[in-house]
């Protein structure tokens, strides 16, 4: 694997539009099951594409996913995360998200904030970017690889449903890890 460093030691994607590649990439996430185990799932169905500039600062970040495809390996679970109570499917069948600014922090790393809108509710938010390489796969495509961590409270979002236990404690917690990692393909 090649990782494309310049002279000032940044390691970034090379110039160029990226289009994620569904099967090779994965859009997950992690919340608190009351307040004491970890909720895993995903999104199958999603999409998103870089257009990678020369200064990586200039570069811009766009994607969706179909909250329909959410799974988190339980039926009757993933039935009422698509429901009005969460994500509301029906109403809004995408969640999306557009960078805004994208700043080096070190090496292959960045800060990338952006506005990531869920059932019509758009916040800022920010993710750290790891740019994990570049290489040819063997079809002879250009790939990067692109690791992403951020999290979001998804009450400001508008996803409140919520149940009381009997210790106090809350059903599902409000904080929400956004784990992405990305196999993009230049176009």
């Amino acid at each position: 694997m090649t990782q494309l460093q310049t002279e000032r030691g940044m390691i970034q994607v090379p110039a160029g539009t990226w289009k994620a590649d569904p099967a090779h990439s994965s859009v997950a996430f992690e919340v608190k099951h009351m307040m004491i185990a970890t909720v895993r799932g995903h999104f199958s169905r999603f999409d998103g594409t870089l257009e990678a500039e020369e200064d990586p600062t200039a570069s811009r970040a766009h994607g969706w996913v179909d909250v329909a495809s959410i799974d988190t390996g339980n039926a009757d679970r993933d039935a009422h995360l698509r429901s009005a109570e969460f994500f509301d499917a029906e109403r809004y069948p995408q969640a999306t998200f557009e960078s805004r600014r994208i700043e080096h922090i070190e090496g292959g790393r960045y800060l990338v904030t952006g506005d990531l809108t869920i059932k019509d509710v758009t916040r800022e938010v920010e993710a750290d970017v790891t740019v994990q390489g570049a290489a040819q796969d063997p079809w002879g495509h250009e790939r990067v690889g692109i690791e992403i961590r951020g999290g979001i409270n998804r009450t400001d979002f508008g996803l409140t449903w919520q149940q009381l236990l009997a210790s106090g404690g809350m059903l599902v917690g409000e904080e929400v890890k956004l784990l992405l990692d990305v196999s993009a393909v230049k176009a």
